[in-house]
């Protein structure tokens, strides 16, 4: 593995942890970013990466994502992120389990870790057996998904306000690309305001018993980002903005839960120049990371929707400050995180 202070995505990163434990078999990184906000939080991937370098380049890259979303969601949580580098069977033991928890606990709470790709919450359970810095666990708020959907609605109806005249949805068509729990209960709000809504799911099954209930229709998946709209919210998979799909467009505004949205981080500048509002995936996206954190400051229920209704603000601030410089939304946000964080 080549230091990581060569790799393109180390960007002053506090620290970067090496884990191993050869009796257990596990191999991880731990990437801490940021605390200057407070204790570096973000979940942790069990994952298997063709090489090393790759799952040291994914703890860098999204151990800063963390940084930046915490940060714009005003929490008291600087960023990180870890890996486990599972073989190629995956193998998943709870001595290994048990032997990364040590690792985190042994960072005296520099660092929070939470579920991510290929960790459960039962998982979450289990590290918790071995130390008191996890976020996520049961009683500690349930399920994230109603609670980034609840934010990435409000985002919409801000999106709407600013790029349509209103914030009255009624009659607005959108369409949205995946109706899991993050799109599904989002579609759920829209429904409730009056939008019309075009819903679209890998899981054709799941998109057409929404439809039903809502009484929406349903597109393919192949088409659903082509589709004549008002607004196109991606929910689904990342990197779904290239140069290809944003030329497809025929909406003003792409706003939605689905985390790293744009294919290589430039794709910003064509949505500008097509005149399409861009919502910042991790501005809009926070409502998840919002309760998921909500015991570091020991949060009730109503301090974390305060939070969550801030995600308008915080976009409209994006936006303005866009329109007055030029930068495209998502470069806005990433200077303005970084402000944040003392960068």
């Amino acid at each position: 593995m080549t230091a990581f202070w060569n790799e393109s995505d180390f960007d002053d990163h506090e620290q970067v942890v090496f884990v191993r434990d050869a009796a257990s078999g596990l191999s991880g990184i731990i990437a801490i970013h940021s605390t200057h906000l407070g204790p570096a939080a973000g979940g942790t991937r069990f994952w298997h990466y063709a090489d090393p370098a790759s799952g040291m380049r994914d703890a860098l890259r999204l151990s800063r994502g963390m940084s930046y979303k915490n940060a714009m969601a005003g929490l008291p949580a600087g960023g990180g992120k870890a890996v486990i580098l599972a073989d190629a069977n995956r193998t998943k033991t709870p001595e290994m389990l048990a032997a990364f928890a040590r690792a985190v606990e042994g960072l005296g709470g520099k660092y929070i870790t939470a579920q991510d790709v290929g960790m459960s919450q039962d998982d979450m359970v289990s590290l918790s057996q071995h130390t008191s810095h996890v976020a996520g666990l049961p009683g500690q708020g349930g399920d994230p998904g109603p609670y980034t959907a609840r934010g990435v609605y409000l985002g919409i109806k801000a999106a709407a306000k600013r790029a349509l005249g209103t914030d009255d949805l009624k009659g607005v068509r959108v369409a949205v690309q995946g109706v899991g729990s993050v799109g599904g209960g989002m579609a759920r709000y829209l429904a409730e305001d009056g939008a019309q809504l075009i819903l679209s799911d890998v899981n054709h099954g799941r998109a057409a018993a929404l439809a039903e209930e809502l009484g929406a229709t349903i597109a393919g998946t192949d088409e659903i980002l082509g589709i004549e709209a008002d607004i196109v919210s991606p929910n689904a998979l990342g990197a779904i903005l290239n140069e290809r799909s944003i030329d497809g467009l025929k909406a003003k505004v792409v706003a939605g839960g689905a985390n790293n949205q744009l294919a290589t981080g430039t794709e910003g500048k064509l949505l500008q120049e097509r005149g399409i509002l861009y919502a910042p995936d991790y501005v809009i996206n926070a409502g998840g990371i919002i309760n998921v954190l909500r015991h570091i400051d020991n949060a009730g229920d109503g301090e974390i929707n305060a939070r969550i209704d801030r995600i308008p603000h915080r976009l409209e601030q994006v936006w303005q400050e866009s329109e007055s410089t030029g930068e495209t939304p998502d470069v806005v946000a990433d200077k303005m995180a970084q402000r944040l964080i003392g960068r």
